[in-house]
């Protein structure tokens, strides 16, 4: 006849069922790919920095700058303290510059941590008020008076419903409009 089970044989190819205490499989990530284009020149810079090169850390302010001061002024809202929290984000990169590893992502990707921290720690910290300089305010209300009232109107609105959308986006989403628009 042909090949079957013998009676008592126990079948080898059924799949069992989960426990109740089976953790799922958690893929594990990539590792990270190595830089490719312009992120080959931006480690090559990093790399001499790590080594003590002033004039290497010096090109990767001249690259990120403006990108980390976007970010920090857009979320403080003041200008003399996004030029101050920006001036201590390039000087904990620095002393930091040696623990900074490549993990896939841009360089100006771990100073917008960086600022995002300082960022954090302003508002917790006990110096923070919420009172604008009588300059600030003054600035302010110069700005405006050069503007007609259908003008301030017209942005308002226009403003308002910009917000209302990015606030409809994810937060990752929300953090690349920041960083591409402000």
């Amino acid at each position: 006849g042909e090949p079957g089970p013998k009676v008592g044989s126990v079948a080898t190819d059924v799949l069992e069922e989960p426990t109740a205490h089976a953790m799922p499989r958690i893929p594990s990530p990539a590792p990270p790919v190595e830089p490719v284009g312009e992120q080959v020149g931006v480690m090559a810079l990093v790399e001499a920095a790590q080594q003590g090169d002033g004039e290497a850390f010096g090109s990767l302010y001249d690259r990120y700058v403006d990108m980390v001061h976007r970010y920090i002024a857009y979320r403080v809202g003041n200008p003399s303290l996004a030029e101050d929290l920006t001036s201590e984000t390039f000087l904990r990169a620095l002393r930091r510059i040696t623990s900074y590893t490549w993990q896939g992502r841009d360089f100006g990707a771990w100073l917008v941590t960086i600022a995002r921290n300082l960022i954090a720690d302003h508002f917790k910290s006990s110096r923070y008020k919420m009172e604008l300089a009588t300059s600030d305010l003054v600035a302010a209300g110069a700005d405006r008076s050069q503007e007609g009232p259908e003008t301030e109107v017209l942005s308002g609105i226009t403003n308002a419903a910009l917000l209302d959308a990015v606030k409809q986006l994810g937060a990752e989403q929300q953090e690349c409009i920041v960083l591409r628009f402000l």
